[in-house]
């Protein structure tokens, strides 16, 4: 938990600082993105600009959470994969497979992550249009933001344990979509726990962690390395480049 909470920790400062300034910045920005508004009467025109305030909150923190585990995992990639290889030695762990090089490692790695972050952008734009749905838009953001952010919080979180046995982003995505409501779960509790303040620092560990079990999980493993073939139908896969 400790070695977790490292990497953690240093991107969460970042992350803290940038989201201060968005807050210290929203007023203008709000103003920025309803200049239709401009000649309204004041009391429509403050209630259409605090709205697009909290609707640019909702998609910054949205943003924030998915880009904080994306940096946070490749901070502490060595960290993190201690962690899993934990989980999995308690529960049976199985054969690594080989490595298959440094540079198409980072070549994945490199496109795997502009596969995550484009639907987040995208996902960040609709949370923030659905904020100005009248009376209870913010509501509807903020519920799309958590069960549509969770999704792909937990897309990200379950790299590592999937990478591990050879698993890339298409066949992951798919054995995910086997367990839509348990990954989602996963996911959602995750991001709703990354907002309390420090949450992700001391969650973010055990996020791994309990992405490590649902890979086990979605891969029908057991607790000896017998069932190690369980997950070839996956593994078998071309890896997502």
């Amino acid at each position: 938990m400790f070695l977790g909470m490292i990497p953690a920790a240093i991107v969460g400062v970042l992350s803290i600082a940038l989201f201060i300034t968005i807050i210290v910045a929203i007023e203008p920005i709000a103003v920025f993105v309803t200049p239709f508004a401009a000649d309204w009467d004041e009391l429509p025109r403050a209630a259409i600009r605090f709205v697009a305030g909290l609707a640019l909150l909702l998609a910054s923190i949205l943003i924030i959470v998915n880009t904080y585990t994306t940096v946070t995992l490749m901070v502490g990639d060595a960290f993190y994969r201690k962690i899993a290889a934990h989980v999995d030695a308690r529960h049976g762990a199985l054969t690594t497979p080989a490595p298959e090089g440094l540079w198409k490692d980072l070549r994945r790695g490199l496109s795997e992550g502009l596969r995550v972050l484009f639907p987040t952008v995208g996902l960040a734009l609709l949370v923030f249009g659905l904020g100005f749905i009248p009376v209870v838009g913010t509501i509807i953001a903020a519920a799309a933001a958590a069960l549509l952010g969770g999704w792909l919080l937990v897309v990200e979180l379950t790299n590592i344990p999937f990478e591990s046995r050879g698993i890339h982003l298409t066949a992951r995505r798919r054995a995910l979509r086997g367990s839509r409501a348990m990954s989602v779960g996963l996911g959602a509790a995750t991001y709703l726990v990354f907002l309390i303040p420090f949450g992700a620092v001391i969650a973010m560990p055990a996020a791994l962690a309990g992405a490590t079990l649902l890979t086990r999980s979605l891969l029908d493993e057991g607790s000896t390395t017998a069932d190690a073939d369980s997950s070839a139908n996956f593994a078998e896969q071309p890896p997502a480049s």
